[in-house]
């Protein structure tokens, strides 16, 4: 059986969603992220634009199979998994990856309990990933195919034949072609150009 080769992600940032609940303001946003400084950044832009609100909640995801995903969800501050859980349960059950929810809170001046708290959490997190574009993508392999100027047509049919993605191409004397190959099909394309004389591919 062939393993699962895609993903679920947002392209560009969410508008910002507002849900209310006893005069208490949450404002959801989504972003896509490819690391723990993009997070840093998006959490510091919001803190200035909502200076004066009392909690900054978030939870994300990077990775794409199960021994790479690597979350973290925080409270800040709200009762303990009344609010960074629940938002990353919105992730989960979106399936999405490589994504950070952010919900703003305002405090109204009632306490909603932890209940409420994690209605209105989930709620403005699931408004967030509702507002935002979902699509899918495949998890890729990058290759390096390495040959002598002289073998050009041999490896340019093949990739013509294949309908392999060039990311990158250096052709001189020593030509290198970077190729990234959809994970599924990694492999037959790795033993096309390594069953190939003077021609040698690797992985990045």
């Amino acid at each position: 059986m062939e393993e699962k080769d895609t993903y679920k992600t947002i392209t560009s940032a969410s508008e910002a969603v507002l849900f209310k609940d006893k005069n208490s303001k949450f404002y959801g946003y989504a972003f896509p992220i490819q690391n723990e400084e993009e997070v840093k950044q998006h959490l510091e832009e919001l803190k200035k634009q909502h200076h004066t609100a009392r909690h900054w909640c978030y939870a994300y995801q990077f990775g794409t199979e199960d021994n790479n995903i690597s979350y973290r969800a925080n409270d800040d501050g709200e009762p303990n998994n009344s609010a960074g859980m629940p938002i990353y349960g919105q992730i989960q059950s979106f399936n999405v990856t490589n994504i950070l929810i952010v919900v703003v809170r305002y405090f109204g001046g009632v306490k909603l309990g932890v209940g409420g708290l994690i209605n209105a959490y989930r709620t403005g997190a699931q408004m967030a990933l509702e507002a935002s574009k979902i699509i899918t993508k495949t998890i890729n392999i990058d290759y390096c195919i390495s040959f002598e100027y002289k073998n050009m047509n041999k490896v340019m049919r093949i990739i013509k034949e294949k309908n392999l993605n060039i990311t990158n191409q250096v052709l001189e004397l020593d030509c290198k072609i970077y190729i990234s190959v959809r994970k599924n099909d990694s492999n037959s394309v790795f033993e096309t150009f390594n069953n190939q004389f003077e021609i040698k591919i690797e992985a990045i």
